[in-house]
């Protein structure tokens, strides 16, 4: 007969003991990142159409290219590590990390939209053509993934507290 000894991990966190915070900042850090790597692979390598600095030569358009690449892939792994830390000490609700990845995405394309485009003008979506098109898709579904992102966190909170989770 084998005989097995069960021991109940005390130090692990409970159900109700979920990181409410990192969860989301972890999901709006990643979801910064993957929006970035989204305009600059697209945008800026596949299309062309622009680089993340266009009011200068060349070298120093692609110079430009290559820190913003190099900023998301450090947010990238760095969210990716904050992610797994959480889901392994198990404090990491799922529910609130999609809806920070909503936020982050929409974040990231909405200051890109309105802050890198207009008010620093360091690039255009792109050059040759009619803008408000373009601007008004870039600007727009950057609002719906914030506001998708901010429901979403919305209803996870308020499911806790309703739930007597905090």
């Amino acid at each position: 007969m084998d005989a097995r000894c069960v021991v109940a991990d005390r130090s692990l966190p409970s159900a109700r003991s979920v990181d409410l915070r990192s969860s989301t900042l972890v999901g709006v850090l990643i979801g910064i990142a993957i929006m970035a790597g989204v305009d600059e692979i697209v945008f800026h390598q596949l299309l062309g159409w622009h680089h993340f600095y266009d009011r200068s030569t060349p070298s120093v358009a692609l110079l430009s290219d290559g820190l913003l690449h190099a900023a998301e892939l450090i947010a990238l792994v760095g969210g990716f590590f904050w992610f797994a830390d959480l889901r392994r000490r198990g404090v990491l609700s799922a529910r609130l990390a999609w809806g920070g990845f909503l936020l982050g995405a929409g974040g990231f394309q909405v200051f890109d939209g309105l802050v890198d485009h207009k008010v620093l003008r360091l690039h255009q979506i792109r050059y040759g053509v009619h803008l408000v098109p373009y601007d008004v898709l870039w600007n727009v579904g950057g609002a719906v993934l914030l506001l998708a992102g901010a429901a979403l966190v919305w209803r996870a909170r308020s499911r806790r507290s309703r739930d007597g989770q905090r």
